[in-house]
């Protein structure tokens, strides 16, 4: 059975604190691909019913720095379903609290794979696209998966 994207898709929120950033206050990039990680798992288990792994990263750049104090805001929505894997967008905004000022900070697409009890890859449902901007974004990522597998071509090659 089908599953559409706004079945899985998840908004968290983090306040940055003193243990997330370096003597500046500058929020660590790892902390931040923590939570991206978190919630990009979140969306593929919600997705799957099972347990997800992170087969890859695809991209992650960062756009703006966080600092302590802010409200780290991920957004996670899934792209792209194939048998079983998928592929998860994660964009990442840091809110001054004090302010209300919203500044986008970060992006990342991540590959998970769906594992049955027996820890190996399962089938998954296929993902209905139902809006303009589900069918945009899966487009995309199919592009991006069709230049992961020609990389992953190459790299046996070498």
């Amino acid at each position: 059975m089908e599953k559409t994207v706004e079945n899985s898709t998840l908004t968290m929120a983090h306040v940055m604190q003193p243990q997330d950033a370096n003597p500046t206050g500058n929020v660590h990039g790892g902390v931040i691909m923590k939570y991206i990680d978190d919630a990009a798992g979140v969306v593929a288990i919600r997705h799957s019913g099972t347990v997800c792994v992170t087969a890859s990263i695809d991209r992650l750049d960062f756009h703006n720095p966080v600092f302590i104090g802010d409200l780290l805001i991920l957004k996670a929505s899934l792209n792209l379903v194939g048998r079983t894997s998928m592929e998860v967008g994660v964009r990442v905004e840091a809110e001054t609290t004090a302010t209300g000022e919203v500044r986008h900070t970060a992006s990342a697409y991540l590959t998970f794979v769906a594992l049955g009890k027996d820890l190996k890859p399962m089938e998954i449902p296929g993902l209905n696209l139902i809006d303009p901007m589900d069918a945009r974004r899966n487009r995309e990522a199919n592009d991006r998966r069709m230049i992961r597998l020609a990389e992953k071509s190459m790299e046996k090659k070498i």
